[in-house]
């Protein structure tokens, strides 16, 4: 497969490098200069449990790209999707597809952009981690998912789907790609809930007294996707169906005791949401993420008070005015009071 990944950074950059090293022809592009230097100086380095080694390939800023893809996989964080997706546009064949690899309902953004015919969905859950300029460590396996978002099954999708499984074996095609991306919205919304604290995620899952708030953040945002007509599927221990109505009493919490074991076993301790708090001290995918469930459920009529609070209390932390503190998870938590 040739295909250019905008966005080198700890998704991109680990599915590139992986691509690349099976023999794929693999073009890298960000906008962190030091990294692109980096890269075309010594390789891309993927460090961590799962594998060690370096990886060269073409790397370049956009304004250094020249060129045309039929396939582009789009790696950038959700916020950028918009002007990424515009910055790529002329390095897009006509014919060719750009293939979300973010967290998100970013395939929306996408499809508005280059056309829904031009749009192919992706979920990606494992944990990977940018750690300086050409070195991402890779600290967990986790589901590696593609699919067209009209639920077709089609050459590109298998084709594409036939290359990933050279980074992960168990890489599979689905005619529910939406499904995938709304359980991701639940599950990202309790992500983004441990990081209010600077407790690892399983850790914070693991809490009894905040299981309450994770339960209530899953069954909203799961009711909007419901309202929008989306079944969501469950992935590396995540079961949506523990958080809907009819569901047996101890399944939210047999849910979250699965999430506390996948996330034991990873390297990546913390988020990347948490990284950019803690660390890389930016913003975060909050708007993006959870900030469009606020917004699609005031169209569909489906109360989401918990989620909007969960978003103010990031922009908090975002400007300074709180800290990363279980009295921040508190505050979240009020809100079922």
């Amino acid at each position: 497969m040739r295909c250019l990944i905008w966005g080198a950074g700890a998704i991109g950059g680990t599915m590139g490098a992986y691509l690349a090293r099976a023999g794929h022809d693999v073009t890298l592009v960000d906008v962190v200069d030091e990294h692109i230097a980096a890269v075309r100086q010594h390789g891309l380095h993927i460090t961590g449990p799962i594998a060690d080694f370096t990886q060269t390939m073409p790397a370049y800023t956009p304004a250094q790209l020249t060129g045309v893809w039929d396939t582009i996989v789009l790696a950038t964080k959700a916020q950028h999707t918009e002007a990424a997706t515009q910055a790529l546009r002329p390095h897009l064949a006509p014919t060719g597809c750009v293939v979300s690899a973010q967290n998100g309902l970013n395939e929306i953004t996408i499809a508005r952009l280059v056309g829904a015919d031009r749009t192919v969905g992706a979920f990606v859950n494992f944990g990977a981690d940018y750690l300086e300029p050409g070195v991402i460590l890779y600290g967990g396996r986790g589901a590696v998912v593609i699919g067209e978002i009209d639920g077709q099954v089609t050459p590109r999708v298998t084709a594409i789907h036939a290359a990933w499984r050279h980074f992960d074996d168990r890489a599979i095609i689905t005619p529910n790609i939406w499904g995938f991306l709304w359980g991701k919205q639940a599950y990202g919304a309790m992500l983004f809930t441990t990081a209010l604290t600077n407790e690892s995620i399983a850790d914070a899952l693991a809490m009894p007294a905040y299981r309450a708030v994770y339960i209530a953040l899953a069954r909203e945002i799961l009711a909007v996707a419901s309202a929008r007509g989306v079944t969501p599927l469950g992935f590396d221990g995540f079961d949506p169906s523990a958080y809907l109505p009819g569901a047996p009493a101890n399944a939210p919490d047999q849910s979250l005791d699965a999430l506390v074991a996948h996330n034991r076993r990873s390297a990546k301790t913390h988020s990347g949401i948490w990284r950019d708090l803690a660390v890389r001290k930016r913003r975060t995918e909050v708007d993006a993420q959870l900030g469009i469930v606020v917004t699609l459920g005031a169209e569909a009529g489906v109360p989401t008070p918990l989620t909007a609070r969960l978003v103010e209390l990031i922009h908090d932390i975002e400007n300074g005015t709180r800290t990363q503190s279980l009295d921040t998870l508190a505050a979240l938590a009020a809100v079922l009071t």
